[in-house]
């Protein structure tokens, strides 16, 4: 059995992760083909991994060119301690508001708390500027270190 194979997560393994609270680097493609890459709290629209962001945001124009999209999530400071999961795909950018709305209060929840009657008008503030990235996903990398029980 290959080294790759021992770090791998399983699909179940990779979903767990990624409900995690983490920080999502996000990479797309500049005009020039320069890949441009920025650090996104995340959250999840109809199961699929999803952030938001500014409508004029140079990764929304970016992905309106060249939906191409790269997102890395990961964690751990030592090399028996890494995980992370790359995912692969195309970005389908949401512009409904009430879809908007809804991806924002998955994130804000994430990361903050349940949204409520105090901070929903922030929540929908914040949203006012904002579309959703959601991240078609065609292919997924993924290790984690811990399996290998420290030999390495």
């Amino acid at each position: 059995m290959s080294r790759r194979s021992l770090i791998r997560m399983s699909p179940s393994e990779v979903e767990e992760f990624l409900a995690g609270r983490h920080t999502m680097n996000v990479a797309t493609l500049g005009a020039d083909g320069q890949p441009h890459l920025v650090a996104m709290w995340y959250g999840f629209l109809h199961s699929k991994p999803a952030f938001w962001t500014y409508a004029r945001s140079q990764k929304v124009l970016n992905l309106r060119r060249d939906p191409r999209i790269t997102c890395l999530v990961e964690e751990g400071d030592r090399y028996e301690e890494l995980q992370g999961v790359e995912l692969v795909g195309r970005a389908l950018i949401v512009e409904d508001r009430a879809e908007v709305s809804r991806l924002g209060e998955n994130i804000y929840g994430r990361y903050f708390g349940p949204v409520d009657e105090n901070s929903a008008p922030i929540v929908e503030q914040m949203g006012a500027k904002r579309v959703g990235v959601v991240i078609d996903v065609h292919r997924v990398v993924s290790w984690d270190h811990r399996k290998l029980g420290g030999v390495y």
